[in-house]
């Protein structure tokens, strides 16, 4: 789970794709006449060869010039003093601008990472000094700075910015250097109001906040009996923690079901917010999620529910995201943004391939092929049955055991970092090399990854350890966040060029993630050889798309109905939240498990503290699988870094250079038909 990764980059986002402050509300001050006379003017000075960045960059740096920054006058001189056509000086300039950017975007970043110790690593209790600290975003007035001076602009007027549509059809004709130049483009493209980028910055670290300290202390929980079938010292965030407590229940022969329940009963408490305030982070109480009743030394209680405060946060998250749509001149709102301008895939052909895929006839099939394994009908709780992958068969006290002796501290994973890596397949020297660029360290909530920003820099992986060492969740997540780490790592010290530094989007940080999570097992030395590993692998993942893939069409449909209702109250978002929960699931889940109306799609956390990220799990799990599908047909450690190391192009170019095809649901949906037939 990447959870932090763009959530936490947020700030740093406004500053790596170069968006600034309009002072006030003050917009573009270049009239239609003096951008005309510059464009004139310099086809005149250069010839009409250079016609195409000409009117490219004089209409960018014109919507980017403010009365602070001259007259009209002054727009066209400094226009025709500035504009490189091409040439060594042009290379220079990429270079100066490229090498200058990775020291702020670096330190300013670096400055983040240690401003937000306090919210993020496992300590004391966060103040609200801790908060104030934490919400500052010391980067927010750079791009702006940048555009005072001219640097922005200058970058601006000599390298043009290629919408989606072009860059799809361009880019694969382009050489590298054509590909930094034009994500280079990218960066000064609009200007946010640095109060703004601030306002950002704290609403969403306040959103995280909220999500990294909602747990549940299982064993205080009762059950209609009155007995607490957890242990006493259980304590799970929300959702996840409660989702892995719930898949390990799958190999609990004696009570498991029973179990299941009351988690999946917890988790319509949150969603429909009727939880008992006192229980959230909190053992002092006990709790019967059935009958939504609450007690204290034997004697029931009144109490007041969470209040709502679940959509209080997303609406905040809304509306600060909706008070910069009209500082981005290429995208109409906040969804445009993420879908064509983050994720570089338009927003309707992320849904179609999500619908396809939850579509599919296989799902059913599969759907009847764990209700014949459980040996019964299915509940909603079942979109993460866990039973097609190897671990299903192994104790989890066992691995915990395990676990605890070899990892007692943050410190002692570090430490293996290097032999991991060799377990995969990397020579020692570049095991030590990448290591050396990462920091493990104790995490306060479920854990994550953060990249660095400059080479000099490490990128951190912060995971939960218990006083006892740590467990297999534990393990398993930090597993996850290593990849991240890798392809961070990779991405950033491996690529030709700065500003080609990354993956197209998050859900390809994902799939490497996800590629490292699922040799969790043979990296202990426990994961067996079971001949119908690849069937199984299929269906594993075929399964968890199905299941994230509903989570995401909820999530998108929520930021449309937001747009829609850009007044509601958080009492009407909870109800809407709730009804395309369960209308996602009724069109696309019920017929599957008999079951209707079930609103578990809304659990999600990220839909609450990090905006419209979760269609990067589902588009992860795809590329994961088509990747695998590279892995096993060559040198795994070979190809990774071949293939993480082409950097921040779209992500069709990226995945034809990579596995030859597109993103695509075929290759799982035909090796998922094949298990099936198989099975």
């Amino acid at each position: 789970m990447r959870k932090h990764i763009i959530l936490l980059l947020i700030p740093l986002f406004f500053m790596t794709s170069g968006k600034a402050k309009i002072t006030g509300m003050e917009k573009q001050t270049i009239t239609d006449e003096t951008r005309k006379e510059a464009i004139h003017k310099l086809k005149d000075k250069f010839g009409t060869k250079k016609e195409f960045r000409i009117k490219r960059g004089v209409k960018q740096a014109a919507s980017l010039w403010r009365s602070t920054e001259g007259t009209q006058e002054e727009f066209i001189t400094f226009c025709m003093e500035n504009f490189i056509p091409e040439g060594e000086k042009l290379d220079r300039m990429f270079d100066k601008v490229s090498r200058n950017m990775e020291i702020l975007w670096g330190k300013f970043h670096e400055m983040d990472v240690l401003l937000k110790e306090p919210l993020h690593l496992a300590g004391p209790p966060v103040t609200d000094l801790d908060m104030m600290f934490g919400s500052f975003n010391p980067g927010a007035h750079l791009t702006e700075d940048l555009y005072r001076n001219k640097i922005g602009i200058m970058t601006a007027l000599n390298f043009p910015y290629y919408t989606l549509e072009e860059k799809s059809k361009k880019g694969t004709g382009w050489s590298r250097k054509q590909w930094a130049y034009a994500r280079l483009g990218d960066v000064f493209t609009s200007r946010v109001p640095a109060d703004l980028k601030q306002e950002v910055s704290s609403t969403l670290t306040q959103a995280d906040a909220y999500i990294s300290d909602y747990n549940i202390y299982m064993g205080q929980l009762l059950n209609e009996e009155g007995k607490t079938p957890f242990p006493e010292d259980l304590k799970l965030i929300a959702h996840w923690g409660l989702r892995d407590e719930l898949k390990s229940q799958y190999a609990n022969d004696k009570n498991g079901p029973e179990n299941q329940e009351m988690i999946y009963k917890v988790m319509l408490r949150i969603i429909n917010q009727n939880i008992p305030q006192k229980v959230i982070n909190s053992n002092k109480y006990k709790w019967n999620p059935y009958s939504n009743n609450l007690y204290q030394d034997g004697e029931k209680l009144a109490f007041e529910r969470e209040l709502d405060t679940r959509y209080k946060t997303l609406l905040k998250n809304f509306r600060v995201m909706k008070k910069e749509d009209t500082y981005h001149p290429h995208y109409e709102n906040f969804i445009e943004r993420k879908f064509e301008g983050d994720y570089e895939m338009a927003k309707n052909k992320v849904k179609s391939i999500f619908e396809t895929f939850v579509s599919s006839p296989v799902i059913r099939d599969v759907g009847a092929l764990i209700s014949d394994r459980l040996g019964r009908d299915l509940r909603p709780y079942d979109i993460w049955y866990d039973g097609f992958k190897a671990r299903s068969g192994v104790s989890e006290d066992k691995l915990d055991a395990i676990l605890n002796e070899k990892y007692p501290t943050a410190e002692s994973f570090n430490k293996d970092l290097p032999h991991i890596l060799q377990n995969l397949g990397f020579d020692k020297e570049k095991s030590q090399e990448i290591a050396s660029k990462i920091v493990v360290e104790p995490s306060r909530g479920a854990g994550h990854a953060w990249g660095a920003e400059m080479r000099s820099d490490a990128s951190r992986l912060r995971t939960r350890i218990g006083e006892d060492g740590m467990n297999y969740k534990g393990y398993n997540i930090a597993i996850h966040e290593f990849g991240h780490n890798v392809e961070q790592t990779l991405t950033l010290q491996d690529v030709d060029y700065y500003m080609l530094n990354g993956v197209p989007n998050t859900a390809f940080t994902e799939a490497l993630a996800f590629i490292f999570q699922k040799r969790d097992l043979q990296l202990m030395g426990t994961g067996g050889n079971n001949p119908d590993r690849n069937h199984l692998r299929a269906l594993d993942k075929l399964w968890s798309c199905y299941e994230i893939m509903g989570v995401s069409l909820v999530d998108m449909r929520v930021w449309e109905w937001m747009y829609d209702h850009p007044e509601a109250t958080p009492a009407e978002l909870k109800e809407s939240v709730t009804r395309i929960a369960k209308d996602v699931w009724n069109r696309y889940y019920a017929d599957v498990f008999g079951v209707k109306d079930s609103p578990i799609l809304a659990i999600y956390s990220h839909m609450i503290d990090n905006p419209l990220y979760l269609s990067a799990y589902p588009l992860g799990m795809l590329i994961d699988f088509q990747i695998e599908e590279q892995l096993n047909e060559n040198n795994f450690a070979g190809e990774v870094q071949r293939i993480f190391t082409k950097g921040r192009l779209t992500p069709e170019v990226w995945m034809k250079e990579a596995v030859g095809d597109d993103i695509s649901v075929d290759p799982l949906i035909k090796a998922s038909e094949k298990a099936v037939e198989e099975l």
